[in-house]
Protein backbone atom coordinates (compact mmCIF):
# COMPACT_ATOMS: atom_id res chain seq x y z
CA UNK A 1 0.00 0.00 0.00
CA UNK A 2 1.08 3.45 -1.01
CA UNK A 3 0.27 7.50 0.57
CA UNK A 4 0.65 9.65 -1.30
CA UNK A 5 0.52 12.95 1.05
CA UNK A 6 0.64 16.56 -0.46
CA UNK A 7 1.30 19.75 2.19
CA UNK A 8 -0.48 22.83 0.81
CA UNK A 9 1.14 24.75 3.55
CA UNK A 10 3.91 27.29 2.53
CA UNK A 11 5.75 26.32 6.24
CA UNK A 12 7.32 23.73 5.23
CA UNK A 13 7.15 22.71 9.24
CA UNK A 14 4.01 24.42 10.42
CA UNK A 15 1.09 22.77 11.82
CA UNK A 16 -0.51 21.72 8.58
CA UNK A 17 3.00 19.58 8.92
CA UNK A 18 2.49 18.46 12.70
CA UNK A 19 -0.85 17.33 11.16
CA UNK A 20 0.69 14.90 7.80
CA UNK A 21 3.51 14.01 10.06
CA UNK A 22 1.09 13.11 12.92
CA UNK A 23 -0.76 10.32 9.99
CA UNK A 24 2.59 9.47 8.55
CA UNK A 25 3.82 7.82 11.76
CA UNK A 26 0.21 5.74 11.88
CA UNK A 27 0.57 4.84 8.24
CA UNK A 28 4.25 3.59 9.09
CA UNK A 29 2.94 1.42 11.63
CA UNK A 30 0.47 -0.05 9.42
CA UNK A 31 2.83 -1.13 6.85
CA UNK A 32 1.63 1.66 5.04
CA UNK A 33 4.51 3.21 2.49
CA UNK A 34 3.93 7.20 2.95
CA UNK A 35 5.47 10.18 0.97
CA UNK A 36 4.66 13.80 2.25
CA UNK A 37 5.41 16.23 -0.71
CA UNK A 38 5.76 20.13 0.59
CA UNK A 39 3.62 22.67 -2.64
CA UNK A 40 2.73 24.54 -0.93
CA UNK A 41 5.73 27.33 -1.09
CA UNK A 42 6.58 26.68 -4.50
CA UNK A 43 5.74 28.85 -8.10
CA UNK A 44 2.93 27.00 -9.45
CA UNK A 45 0.51 29.03 -11.84
CA UNK A 46 -3.18 27.78 -12.21
CA UNK A 47 -4.67 25.55 -15.39
CA UNK A 48 -5.32 27.63 -18.19
CA UNK A 49 -7.97 25.63 -20.18
CA UNK A 50 -5.68 25.04 -23.29
CA UNK A 51 -6.14 20.70 -23.13
CA UNK A 52 -2.56 20.17 -23.98
CA UNK A 53 -2.92 17.90 -21.99
CA UNK A 54 -5.52 15.39 -23.69
CA UNK A 55 -2.63 15.29 -26.72
CA UNK A 56 0.82 14.90 -24.75
CA UNK A 57 -0.53 13.41 -21.59
CA UNK A 58 0.93 15.48 -19.38
CA UNK A 59 0.28 19.54 -18.17
CA UNK A 60 1.89 22.15 -20.61
CA UNK A 61 3.69 23.46 -17.37
CA UNK A 62 6.66 21.43 -16.43
CA UNK A 63 6.88 21.86 -13.07
CA UNK A 64 5.89 19.83 -9.51
CA UNK A 65 2.75 18.52 -11.15
CA UNK A 66 3.76 16.82 -14.08
CA UNK A 67 6.31 15.50 -11.32
CA UNK A 68 3.77 14.23 -8.59
CA UNK A 69 1.38 12.81 -11.51
CA UNK A 70 3.46 9.23 -11.70
CA UNK A 71 3.20 9.22 -7.59
CA UNK A 72 -0.40 9.75 -8.01
CA UNK A 73 -1.20 7.34 -10.34
CA UNK A 74 1.13 4.35 -8.11
CA UNK A 75 -0.67 5.82 -5.08
CA UNK A 76 -3.56 4.11 -3.25
CA UNK A 77 -4.18 6.97 -0.86
CA UNK A 78 -3.93 10.38 -1.13
CA UNK A 79 -4.41 13.21 1.08
CA UNK A 80 -4.79 16.70 0.91
CA UNK A 81 -3.63 19.31 3.83
CA UNK A 82 -3.80 23.02 3.55
CA UNK A 83 -4.04 25.87 6.13
CA UNK A 84 -7.11 27.74 5.83
CA UNK A 85 -6.85 31.41 4.07
CA UNK A 86 -10.34 32.96 4.03
CA UNK A 87 -12.53 29.91 4.78
CA UNK A 88 -11.01 28.42 1.58
CA UNK A 89 -7.12 26.45 0.61
CA UNK A 90 -4.34 28.01 -0.20
CA UNK A 91 -4.03 28.85 -3.47
CA UNK A 92 -0.93 27.56 -4.76
CA UNK A 93 -2.52 24.49 -3.34
CA UNK A 94 -5.83 24.77 -5.47
CA UNK A 95 -3.82 25.65 -8.61
CA UNK A 96 -1.50 22.68 -8.18
CA UNK A 97 -5.01 20.23 -7.32
CA UNK A 98 -6.57 21.48 -10.36
CA UNK A 99 -4.24 21.07 -12.96
CA UNK A 100 -2.91 17.57 -11.50
CA UNK A 101 -6.43 16.35 -11.37
CA UNK A 102 -7.04 17.58 -15.11
CA UNK A 103 -4.15 16.79 -16.90
CA UNK A 104 -3.91 13.06 -15.12
CA UNK A 105 -6.25 10.68 -17.49
CA UNK A 106 -5.76 7.36 -15.64
CA UNK A 107 -8.36 5.81 -13.83
CA UNK A 108 -8.86 7.55 -10.31
CA UNK A 109 -11.60 5.29 -9.10
CA UNK A 110 -10.87 3.59 -5.74
CA UNK A 111 -7.87 5.55 -4.96
CA UNK A 112 -8.86 6.31 -0.79
CA UNK A 113 -9.25 10.14 -0.67
CA UNK A 114 -8.59 12.50 2.26
CA UNK A 115 -8.68 15.74 3.07
CA UNK A 116 -7.11 17.56 6.48
CA UNK A 117 -7.14 21.27 7.29
CA UNK A 118 -5.80 23.40 10.36
CA UNK A 119 -6.67 26.71 11.39
CA UNK A 120 -6.11 29.04 14.37
CA UNK A 121 -9.97 29.32 14.68
CA UNK A 122 -12.84 29.20 11.93
CA UNK A 123 -13.23 28.49 7.98
CA UNK A 124 -12.52 24.71 8.54
CA UNK A 125 -15.83 23.27 7.22
CA UNK A 126 -15.52 25.14 4.09
CA UNK A 127 -12.19 24.07 3.21
CA UNK A 128 -13.00 20.69 3.56
CA UNK A 129 -15.87 20.69 1.92
CA UNK A 130 -13.70 22.24 -1.24
CA UNK A 131 -10.98 19.69 -0.77
CA UNK A 132 -12.98 16.62 -0.89
CA UNK A 133 -14.50 17.32 -4.05
CA UNK A 134 -11.51 16.56 -6.15
CA UNK A 135 -12.05 12.98 -4.84
CA UNK A 136 -15.93 13.41 -5.67
CA UNK A 137 -15.43 14.05 -9.12
CA UNK A 138 -13.05 11.55 -9.91
CA UNK A 139 -15.01 8.50 -8.47
CA UNK A 140 -12.91 8.47 -5.12
CA UNK A 141 -14.03 7.18 -1.95
CA UNK A 142 -13.53 9.77 0.89
CA UNK A 143 -12.19 8.36 4.04
CA UNK A 144 -13.66 9.82 7.36
CA UNK A 145 -11.71 10.15 10.98
CA UNK A 146 -13.63 10.68 14.24
CA UNK A 147 -14.54 14.36 13.19
CA UNK A 148 -14.28 16.26 9.83
CA UNK A 149 -10.41 15.67 10.01
CA UNK A 150 -8.98 18.86 11.22
CA UNK A 151 -6.89 20.33 13.60
CA UNK A 152 -6.10 23.78 15.52
CA UNK A 153 -2.99 26.17 15.82
CA UNK A 154 -1.85 29.38 15.13
CA UNK A 155 1.81 29.82 16.39
CA UNK A 156 4.32 27.54 14.83
CA UNK A 157 3.79 24.00 16.13
CA UNK A 158 1.03 24.61 18.90
CA UNK A 159 -0.87 21.87 16.64
CA UNK A 160 1.18 19.77 18.58
CA UNK A 161 -1.27 20.51 22.00
CA UNK A 162 -4.80 19.42 19.74
CA UNK A 163 -4.40 16.44 21.66
CA UNK A 164 -8.52 15.72 19.59
CA UNK A 165 -7.23 17.01 16.68
CA UNK A 166 -4.01 14.86 16.92
CA UNK A 167 -6.13 11.67 17.20
CA UNK A 168 -8.43 12.28 14.83
CA UNK A 169 -5.48 12.55 12.10
CA UNK A 170 -4.69 8.94 13.73
CA UNK A 171 -8.03 7.44 13.14
CA UNK A 172 -8.12 8.99 9.94
CA UNK A 173 -4.88 7.38 8.91
CA UNK A 174 -6.48 4.07 10.40
CA UNK A 175 -9.54 3.71 8.49
CA UNK A 176 -7.99 5.23 5.52
CA UNK A 177 -5.43 2.18 5.49
CA UNK A 178 -8.42 -0.37 6.41
CA UNK A 179 -10.26 1.14 3.06
CA UNK A 180 -7.56 1.04 0.95
CA UNK A 181 -6.69 -2.72 1.90
CA UNK A 182 -10.23 -3.77 1.68
CA UNK A 183 -10.75 -2.09 -1.80
CA UNK A 184 -7.66 -4.07 -2.86
CA UNK A 185 -9.08 -7.71 -1.92
CA UNK A 186 -12.31 -6.56 -3.22
CA UNK A 187 -10.65 -5.27 -6.95
CA UNK A 188 -8.86 -9.06 -6.44
CA UNK A 189 -11.99 -10.78 -5.86
CA UNK A 190 -14.17 -8.80 -7.98
CA UNK A 191 -12.40 -6.20 -9.99
CA UNK A 192 -13.67 -2.53 -10.46
CA UNK A 193 -17.08 -1.73 -11.68
CA UNK A 194 -17.50 -1.68 -15.35
CA UNK A 195 -17.54 1.87 -16.83
CA UNK A 196 -19.92 3.14 -18.99
CA UNK A 197 -18.57 5.67 -21.85
CA UNK A 198 -19.30 8.94 -20.56
CA UNK A 199 -22.43 11.03 -21.58
CA UNK A 200 -21.89 14.32 -21.34
CA UNK A 201 -24.74 16.94 -21.79
CA UNK A 202 -23.99 20.59 -21.46
CA UNK A 203 -27.18 23.15 -20.14
CA UNK A 204 -27.31 25.05 -23.00
CA UNK A 205 -27.59 23.53 -26.99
Amino acid sequence: MKVLMINGSPRADGNTSVALEEMKKTFEKEGVECEILHIGNKAIRGCIACTSCYKTGKCVFDDEVNAAAAKFEECDGFVIASPVYYANANATLIAFLDRLFYSTHFDKRMKVGASVVVARRGGLSATYDELNKYFGISGMPIAAGQYWNCVHGAAKGEAKDDAEGLQGMRTLAKNMTFLMKSIALGKEKYSLPEKEAPQRTNFIR
